[in-house]
C-alpha cells in the first residue's frame, strides 16, 4: 500500500507521542545556560511542560518531535480496509511523512519477543530518545479485532516496563519536609548523581518506618533509583566491610518549621505537624489551592506564594481574593504588568466550579473524583456544609471514610471561618448543571458504563448520566442501578455485576435509559 492507495475522500487519525530527542534536549539546555535561564530537568518533563504552555508561541520555540505509532480510519478510504498487518499501516503513515520508530520490528514467537525486549533494555541509552519500556503488539489486524479491548486498554498490546535504573552516591544528610496537610516526610540530601537522564540531589525516604527499615544513615553510600522512572527514592545502603557508620538517624520530635510537636495518627505510618498555623503547611496549601487541578491561578507558583506570605499580604487562601494590584506591584520582581496579570488570574478563579474549590481546600481523602461526586450531589458549598454523614455515605464512591473527613473539615472552626469568608468574596461556590437537560430520569442513581457506546465518547456518556441527576462511577457496587454494556466491555465490571446481580443492558438501550430511567430488556 502506498499513498496512491488513498483514493476518494475520508478522514484518518494518526496517533503518536510528542517527545524531545536527546540531542535536541541538550541543545535546548545549552541555550538556557547561555541565556542564564534555568535548565530543564529531563526530556520527558520538558516535552510535557512545552505542550502545557498557554502561549503557543512558547511551545513553537521548543524543538519538539512527533513519533507516530497508530493509524485509525475514521471514515471513507474504503480501499484501505484491505490492510491486514500493523506494519503495513506504519509503512503507509511513514510514507506520509510521519516519523516512525526505526527500531520497530516484527518477531514471531514468545522467545523472539523476549529476546527483542532484552535487546531494548540493554540498548535503551543508545536510542535518539529516552525510553522506559517496550510495547509488544499483535501485528495481525483481524486478530486484534477478535481479541478486542477493555474499557481502559487494548488486549492486543502489552507494555513491558524496564526495571528502574539504580545508581550509588553518598547520603549527606536526612531532613524532613512539611506538606500542606502537615505530613512530615523524610528525605535524603545526596551528592548529585545522574539517574535515568537527570541529576538527582534529593530523594524521598517516605516515612519514619521506611527510614528504620532501610537503615540508612548520613554518610552512607546509598543506592538511588527513580520510582516509576519519575520520583527519586533511596533503596538502601551499600554496606562496605570495615567501614564505620554514623549513629542511626532518629525522626525529630518537633516540626522543623514551627517547633510544634510531631504526632503519629493512630495506626498510620505517617507523622504530622498538628499546628494549623505552621508556615510550611500554609505555603503548600496556597500552592495547592492555585494549582491546575484546583483553582488554576496562573502565575501563583511556590516562589510567588512564599513572597506573598513573607510580605504579610496573605495569611490564608481566602486572602488571595482581596489582593490589590497596587500593593502587589511594590513587591520585588513584580511591577505593574505582573501585578495586574496575577489579580486578573485570581478574579477568573472566582468562577471556578465547586468541585475545583473542594480540591483546592485540601480536604483529606478528597481528590478530583470525590470532589466532583460531592459537588454534583449537593450543588453548592452551603448545601454540602449542612450534609449529614448518612447523606455523604450514600453517595456511590464516597463512603464513610471520606464522609467523616468532610464532616471533620467543616466542623473545624478555622475551616468554617475560611468557608464563611469565601462565601462573602463573590466566588461561584456552585457546581453548574445543564439547564437544557430533560427530566431528572436518573436522580440519585448510579449507572456504570463499560465499553464504547455508539454516538458517545466516554466523557459524553458520563455527562449525559449526570445531566439527568445520576452519577457515573468507575466501578460496580451493590448501589449500582444498572450497567450499560458497550463494545469491548471490561471483564471485571461484567463479573462484578453478575456476582451482585446488577441489571446489565445493551448500549442500544442507553438512549431509552436516559429518556425514561428504565429499559426494555436486560442482557443474560
Amino acid at each position: 500500500h502506498t499513498l496512491s492507495s488513498l483514493t476518494g475522500t475520508g478522514r484518518l487519525d494518526v496517533r503518536g507521542e510528542v517527545f524531545l530527542a536527546k540531542a535536541d534536549f541538550e541543545a535546548m539546555n545549552s541555550r538556557q545556560r547561555a541565556e542564564g535561564a534555568k535548565e530543564f530537568a529531563n526530556p520527558r518533563n520538558a516535552a510535557a511542560g512545552s505542550l502545557r504552555q498557554k502561549d503557543s508561541t512558547m511551545t513553537a520555540q521548543r524543538p519538539l518531535s512527533f513519533l507516530a505509532y497508530q493509524l485509525e480510519i475514521i471514515d471513507g478510504y474504503r480501499n484501505l480496509a484491505s490492510l491486514t498487518q500493523h506494519r503495513e499501516t506504519l509503512a503507509l503513515i511513514g510514507e506520509m511523512g510521519f516519523f516512525i520508530a526505526p527500531e520497530t520490528r516484527s518477531e514471531v514467537g514468545p522467545d523472539e519477543m523476549i529476546a527483542r525486549c532484552d535487546w531494548f533494555e540493554s540498548h535503551r541509552h543508545d536510542l535518539l530518545y529516552e525510553i522506559d519500556g517496550v510495547v509488544v503488539k499483535i501485528d495481525d489486524l483481524e486478530l486484534r479485532s477478535m481479541i478486542g479491548a477493555t474499557s481502559r486498554a487494548p488486549r492486543w498490546a502489552i507494555a513491558r516496563k524496564f526495571p528502574p535504573e539504580e545508581r550509588t552516591t553518598r547520603l549527606i544528610a536526612i531532613e524532613v519536609s512539611i506538606g500542606r496537610t502537615g505530613r512530615a516526610t523524610p528525605y535524603g540530601v545526596l551528592e548529585p548523581v545522574v539517574v535515568a537522564g537527570s541529576t538527582v540531589s534529593m530523594a524521598t525516604l517516605h516515612n519514619q518506618d521506611q527510614v528504620t527499615a532501610k537503615n540508612v544513615r548520613p554518610g552512607d553510600l546509598v543506592v538511588v533509583r527513580k520510582a516509576g522512572d519519575v520520583i527519586p527514592e533511596i533503596v538502601g545502603p551499600v554496606l562496605l566491610k570495615g567501614e564505620r557508620r554514623k549513629k542511626p538517624w532518629h525522626f525529630p520530635t518537633h516540626c522543623p518549621e514551627c517547633g510544634s510537636a510531631l504526632t503519629r495518627m493512630g495506626d498510620e505510618s505517617d507523622t504530622y505537624c498538628t499546628n494549623l498555623a505552621c508556615p510550611a503547611q500554609l505555603l503548600q496549601q496556597i500552592v495547592h489551592f492555585a494549582s491546575r487541578a484546583a483553582m488554576d491561578i496562573e502565575g501563583l507558583g511556590e516562589q510567588r506564594a512564599a513572597q506573598l506570605l513573607e510580605s504579610h499580604l496573605i495569611g490564608d487562601v481566602s486572602d488571595l481574593f482581596v489582593l490589590d494590584a497596587e500593593a502587589l506591584a511594590q513587591l520585588e520582581g513584580m511591577g505593574d504588568l505582573s501585578a495586574t496579570a496575577l489579580v486578573t488570574a485570581i478574579d477568573a478563579a472566582r468562577h471556578q466550579p465547586l468541585s475545583r474549590l473542594l480540591v483546592g481546600l485540601g480536604i483529606r481523602h478528597v481528590g478530583p473524583v470525590a470532589a466532583r461526586l460531592l459537588a454534583q450531589r449537593f450543588g453548592s458549598l452551603a448545601a454540602l456544609r449542612t450534609a449529614t454523614l448518612d447523606e455523604l455515605s450514600l453517595i456511590d464512591g464516597i463512603g464513610p471514610v471520606i464522609g467523616e473527613s468532610v464532616l471533620a473539615y467543616f466542623f473545624d472552626p478555622d475551616n468554617a471561618a475560611r468557608c464563611d469568608r469565601l462565601s462573602t468574596l463573590q466566588l461561584a461556590l456552585v457546581e453548574p448543571r445543564n439547564t437544557v437537560s430533560a427530566q431528572a430520569t436518573l436522580a440519585s442513581r448510579a449507572v456504570v458504563v463499560t465499553g464504547s457506546v455508539e454516538g458517545f465518547t466516554r466523557d459524553e456518556a458520563e455527562a449525559a448520566i449526570i445531566e439527568r441527576g445520576g452519577v457515573s462511577p468507575g466501578s460496580v457496587s451493590k448501589k449500582t442501578y444498572c450497567v450499560v454494556v458497550g463494545n469491548a466491555p471490561g471483564a471485571s465490571k461484567i463479573a462484578k455485576a453478575t456476582q451482585l446481580d446488577i441489571p446489565m443492558i445493551s448500549a442500544s438501550e442507553f438512549l431509552t435509559l436516559l429518556e425514561t430511567g428504565a429499559w426494555t430488556s436486560t442482557l443474560k
